[in-house]
This record gives C-alpha cells, sequence and structure tokens, in this order.
C-alpha cells in the first residue's frame, strides 16, 4: 500500500458511518469522509445531502442557527443550510399549496456502496420518492472524491420506474459560510443578464458580487442570473482560496444566487436549478421508464498550498 509508506489507509483517507446521539441531531446517520485534503459529511438520514465540507480543516459551509436535526417542523425552524441542500422534486421555492423548497431532502436515502480506499472515496445512495397510485421516482446519487484531490463530485440520475409520465424540479441549494465567506470575498461569473429578486436588491444590484461584513437585520438579497459559463467562483484573497461550483447547463440552465448579508444568517446560497422561481415556475416532464443525469462538481484551490 502506498509502496510501503504506511501500514494502514486510515493514515490518508477514511470513511465512517455513524449515528448521531445528542439533542435535535439524534437518530441522524452520517457518513464522514477525509480524502486527506476535503472532509465531508453525508447526511444519510436527508437525501445523502452535504452536512459540511472542510479544506485542510477549514470549514467551507453555512450552517444556520437551527443546526441538523431530526425534527419534522416547519421549514423555517428546519432549514440547516448545509453544503448541499436538495430542492425538489415537487416544488422548488415559494409556491402555495406547497412547502417551501418541496421534500426530496428529508427523505431518508439507502446507501448501497461505501467505499474508502486508494482510489478514494465512493459512496452511492438511492431516495425513492413515491405515493399511493401516485408516482414512483427514484434519484440515484453518486458522490466521489479521489485522494488528497481537491474535488467532490455529485452525480444524480433521476429515474421514473412508474407507469405514466411524471413532473418534476430539481435545484441544488449549494451554501457557503464563514470563513469562506467573508467581508471582501468576490463572487466570479460571466452573467449575461442579472434579474434582482425584489426592489431591495435591485438597490444593491451594483455590489452584488461583492461580500460585506454582517449587518444585523439586513434583508436577504437574491437575483436570477443568465450565465454564459455553468461555473461560478467565490473568491477570498485573504484566505488564499477559490471556491468554485461548476454544473451542466444542459439539464440545469437556470440559476440563483442567494446572498445573506444578515449577522447570526450570513451565508452565500449558489442555486443551479432545472426552472425558474416564483411566477415563472415550470415543471419537467420525465417519461415513464426514462431517466436523465445531473452533476456537481465543487472544487476548491488553495493559493497557500
Amino acid at each position: 500500500m502506498m509502496d510501503g509508506k504506511i501500514s494502514n489507509l486510515c493514515q490518508i483517507a477514511s470513511l465512517r458511518r455513524y449515528e448521531l446521539s445528542d439533542g435535535p441531531e439524534r437518530g441522524l446517520r452520517v457518513l464522514d469522509c477525509d480524502n486527506g485534503k476535503l472532509r465531508f459529511l453525508l447526511n444519510e438520514s436527508c437525501a445523502l445531502d452535504v452536512m459540511q465540507l472542510f479544506d485542510g480543516g477549514m470549514n467551507i459551509s453555512f450552517v444556520s442557527k437551527n443546526g441538523f436535526t431530526m425534527r419534522e417542523t416547519d421549514f423555517a425552524t428546519r432549514f440547516e443550510g448545509g453544503m448541499l441542500y436538495t430542492v425538489g422534486l415537487d416544488s422548488a421555492g415559494a409556491r402555495e399549496g406547497f412547502p417551501l423548497h418541496g421534500t426530496l431532502h428529508n427523505i431518508p436515502a439507502r446507501v448501497t456502496t461505501a467505499v474508502c480506499d486508494e482510489n478514494g472515496i465512493l459512496v452511492e445512495a438511492e431516495i425513492e420518492d413515491t405515493e399511493l397510485f401516485g408516482k414512483h421516482l427514484r434519484l440515484k446519487r453518486r458522490v466521489c472524491s479521489a485522494v488528497n484531490s481537491e474535488t467532490l463530485e455529485i452525480e444524480d440520475t433521476l429515474e421514473n420506474l412508474g407507469t405514466r409520465d411524471e413532473q418534476y424540479c430539481l435545484l441544488y441549494h449549494v451554501n457557503v459560510g464563514y470563513p469562506m465567506l467573508d467581508e471582501g470575498a468576490e463572487l466570479l461569473d460571466d452573467a449575461e443578464e442579472v434579474i434582482p429578486r425584489t426592489p431591495w436588491a435591485a438597490e444593491g444590484i451594483a455590489g452584488r458580487c461583492k461580500m460585506q461584513a454582517p449587518v444585523p437585520d439586513e434583508e436577504e438579497r437574491c437575483y436570477f442570473l443568465r450565465l454564459k459559463t455553468p461555473r461560478v467562483t467565490l473568491r477570498n484573497e485573504k484566505l488564499g482560496r477559490a471556491f468554485t461550483l461548476e454544473w451542466p447547463k444542459e439539464t440545469l440552465p437556470y440559476f440563483v444566487e442567494w446572498k445573506s448579508m444578515a449577522a447570526g444568517d450570513y451565508a452565500l446560497g449558489l442555486e443551479p436549478a432545472t426552472t425558474e422561481l416564483d411566477g415563472r415556475f415550470s415543471y419537467r416532464t420525465l417519461k415513464a421508464g426514462e431517466k436523465i443525469r445531473f452533476n456537481l462538481v465543487m472544487r476548491i484551490k488553495n493559493d497557500k498550498e
């Protein structure tokens, strides 16, 4: 192994599965993955979403004051943020008659593969979204990262196992937090068009790419971006780090920037999606027996290494 330099793989990479046992987190099942550079926690109890991501021990992700929980409460008291919160398949955004950001995230995953070897870490799982006399959708999720890699890849395959065509939507709510998100950090993109969601967002459009210091009770700002290239980067010069998110424009043609500079709720959401939001929301159709693939690539460059 590694030409005899190590006696146990855990010296360079590891994957551990455990169940949390205290407070609101009690009962959550976690896969704790460390490739020697990146450490990422996968939430088996919640669609195998990414709870947190660390680069060399430094936190990249936003975690809300709610923390992680098994509680079934309304969105505002349950939303944890996390590095990845998958939105869908029934709804995205705020829509009358639907729970905010849909129900997919709350479905437990069935892990089918959990491997850590000299090639790296591979976790695969299935998330079933079904109803009596109704839909039968399955999301197969594959999460992988090579040993000592700066890249985390997530590939989803959505299948319609039912006998009729079904509507669906997907939005990948990727959330960056302190210290990766900080005053002076800059969002880099090649947006051809920027549509502010609210008049308040319009007031701040000139500074949407520059991150400010936290402000008490600051209202969130959202922007709908039309990008030339399906890639955005948050650059933090003070840390010498850049977080980049990439995705396929063919299957995820829309993008939302969620900017919350509020003290205590300090977050930047980077959100590729199958649909626009609010009044321009629309479903896509997956035919019976059909499948479609989506993927995200998260990458952290560290100039100081």
